[in-house]
């Protein structure tokens, strides 16, 4: 092996900044099946101790198939950092600023959901600009169980 190792050269992709997006550009994340495992997992990290997302038999006596996945659950699927987009935005992305969420069809255990991102605005400002991303989440059945936007401000490439 030749030459000096150079951490900053250790990355999955070449940076890219605001100008570098395209509206209608999307960015595929990870499906995962709703595990019984992961209902726990989420009721003790966010403390949300209704027997809804806990206990099979409450949800059974109430018309339910399965417990039912808690919002947030269904949501954090659609975390950029599943995906490719912040490994893009390394060098460039000042932050996130908001996200919204709209549920549409329950999520149960046994469900496997597929989200996707979508760039659907692109506000430039003077050295800076807003990526707007449509957040999508469906199940098996192709079904849109949640909607959703997030925003990020990212730099605009420095004029070299």
């Amino acid at each position: 092996m030749t030459g000096l190792f150079d951490p900053a050269q250790h990355r999955r992709f070449e940076n890219r900044w605001f100008d570098d997006f395209k509206l209608g550009e999307r960015f595929i994340l990870p499906s995962r099946t709703m595990t019984d495992a992961l209902f726990l997992a989420f009721q003790s990290a966010s403390g949300d101790n209704h027997p809804v997302h806990y206990d099979v038999e409450y949800c059974r006596r109430r018309g339910m198939p399965h417990m039912l996945a808690h919002g947030y659950q269904v949501l954090i699927q659609t975390a950029a950092g599943a995906g490719n987009f912040p490994f893009m935005v390394e060098d460039s992305l000042i932050g996130f600023l908001d996200q919204s969420s709209r549920f549409l069809l329950p999520v149960y255990a046994g469900d496997t959901l597929y989200p996707a991102l979508e760039i659907a605005e692109l506000a430039p400002n003077r050295t800076t600009g807003v990526i707007g991303i449509k957040s999508t989440v469906h199940n098996q059945s192709s079904k849109l169980v949640m909607e959703g936007a997030q925003r990020y401000l990212v730099k605009r490439k420095p004029l070299t």
